[in-house]
């Protein structure tokens, strides 16, 4: 393995297209590929497009799967089968919780490569600006395979021990963040139905021990109505599905998670996009 190892990027969407362009940035070669053509075409000033993932993983170094959900990464790695070098290693990024990250330990194994599962803390502006938190897990010599990779993307690495440790601490991350979005919102709403300007809640725990950089950023989004996309609803409701399904699995009760589930799944069948 070189110093710029040959990346596979399967999956160009929202957060994908911006760690693209960061790996090729780092000059590492890369090819990406993505179900829907257009997007990744859309990378083909820093990259080669490829059109089948047979195609994009041919004498790869490393894969990175950025995609939905559990089973579009085990069917778009199967795809693979019979394409992947002995020495290449799965970098596994996805946010598919424990059930799915499973799915993908067994699926390593049964391919022969190593597996590398490091989902991300961040939305599409931290995977542009290279600012991602990868929480990463997988056999220490697979490590500086992936190093030049999770160095473009990101702005902090944090390593942990066995492949599926990535992904369980990448959903108790999750947990927290959309409890704290909901928070805000129900607070905001709740100064304004209380007959006050809303932006006061906002004032009342500026700076103080309550506050975060996130509450202001997110709250005084919420106020202004600016919502562009950073990450979809149903994105977030998939999210918080695993959630549950990890915490029933462990006997873990999560006492407000139950009530942001149904706040999400209405906003979703209402058709709201961005989260």
């Amino acid at each position: 393995m070189t110093d710029s190892p040959t990346v596979a990027l399967l999956g160009t969407g929202t957060m994908g297209a911006g760690m693209a362009r960061n790996i090729a940035a780092a000059g590492l070669p890369l090819r990406v590929w993505n179900r829907s053509g257009d997007k990744a075409d859309a990378l083909a000033d820093c990259a080669t497009v490829a059109g089948t993932v047979a195609e994009a993983v041919e004498g790869a170094d490393v894969v990175l799967t950025m995609l939905y959900d559990a089973d579009s990464v085990i069917e778009t790695m199967e795809s693979a089968r019979g394409h992947l070098g002995k020495d290449t290693v799965w970098l596994q990024q996805s946010t598919i919780g424990v059930d799915g990250c499973d799915r993908t330990v067994r699926l390593a194994e049964d391919l022969g490569i190593a597996l590398v599962d490091a989902p991300v803390l961040g939305t599409r502006k931290p995977a542009e600006d290279g600012a991602l938190v990868v929480l990463a897990s997988g056999p220490p010599d697979a490590r500086g395979a992936v190093e030049p990779v999770l160095e473009a993307i990101g702005g902090r690495t944090l390593w942990l021990g066995g492949a599926g440790e990535g992904s369980r601490l990448k959903l108790a991350a999750n947990a927290w963040v959309v409890t704290v979005l909901e928070g805000i919102a129900d607070s905001l709403a709740l100064t304004r139905d209380l007959g006050l300007d809303p932006a006061l809640f906002l004032e009342a725990v500026a700076g103080g021990a309550m506050d975060a950089p996130y509450v202001q950023l997110k709250g005084k989004a919420m106020l202004a109505g600016a919502y562009d996309p950073a990450f979809a609803l149903a994105g977030a409701l998939k999210d918080v599905d695993l959630i549950l399904a990890a915490a029933s699995g462990v006997g873990t009760e999560l006492g407000p998670m139950p009530g942001i589930r149904e706040h999400l799944a209405r906003a979703v069948d209402a058709g709201h996009f961005v989260f």
